[in-house]
């Protein structure tokens, strides 16, 4: 099934592992010019540009930190420049720092914010400018399966997750007369580096929890991301589409 994304234009951040890796790769074998972002693994992120070219996709390479106005500005500024256009957002990038709430921190909540919420901001706001442009745009949002139910020892982290979907059902509204859409994917249990610290007593509750009775794939994620940034759900928008084996309904 052809999704129409060919030569499209698309900036994934954190994309050099994981799930934003998945969905880098997924983007790019439906045709789209992938540019992925990565704060700090350099071979990481090479690695990936590799990966997606072997396969006979386009891929480039940004650093820098989500949660820096400026830097996210200057970089969906410079892909402008380089490709001429902006047609696609998949704003992945996250961190999680769990902890009860009253022995959090201060600044675990500052920094958690920062990438999560303030980093979906400013990108989503860079990115508004030129697919309004190009009168044509996808904004997607991770968020998770924690953000829909909570979470003990995850109060900070869900509401992180929380924030994005209010923030992507406003931008629906604000931008789809510009043929714009924004969704949210929130993931369930998915099977990735972040995944596997989980202890085997843990990952049989959570295993219990799921209908499906096993874990998600990273390409469970993307293969759902590259249909909302697909022309085949341009009616698609201001939802919270959940991926988790029946986890949460």
């Amino acid at each position: 099934m052809d999704l129409g994304l060919k030569d499209k234009i698309a900036l994934v951040t954190g994309g050099s592992r994981g799930i934003g890796r998945s969905i880098a790769e997924g983007l790019a074998r439906e045709g789209a010019k992938v540019c992925f972002t990565y704060t700090s693994n350099e071979a990481a992120a090479q690695e990936t540009v590799a990966a997606i070219e072997a396969a006979g996709g386009k891929a480039s390479a940004k650093k820098f930190d989500v949660g820096d106005a400026a830097a996210a500005k200057a970089a969906v500024d410079e892909l402008v420049k380089e490709e001429g256009a902006l047609h696609i957002l998949v704003n992945n990038a996250g961190v999680s720092i769990d902890g009860l709430l009253m022995r959090y921190k201060d600044e675990d909540l500052a920094r958690i914010f920062q990438t999560n919420v303030f980093g979906a901001f400013y990108l989503a706001r860079a990115a508004a400018r030129p697919m309004m442009k190009s009168r044509w745009g996808r904004i997607v949002m991770l968020g998770s399966v924690v953000g829909e139910t909570g979470n003990v020892g995850q109060t900070a982290y869900a509401s992180t997750k929380s924030a994005l979907d209010g923030m992507t059902k406003s931008l629906a509204r604000e931008l789809a007369s510009r043929n714009i859409t924004a969704n949210v994917v929130a993931p369930g249990y998915i099977g990735t580096d972040m995944t596997s610290s989980i202890s085997d007593e843990m990952k049989t509750a959570m295993l219990a929890a799921i209908p499906a009775g096993e874990m998600g794939r990273p390409e469970d994620i993307a293969d759902t991301v590259a249909f909302l940034c697909s022309e085949r759900a341009r009616y698609v928008t201001g939802q919270v589409v959940n991926v988790n084996g029946g986890m949460y309904m």
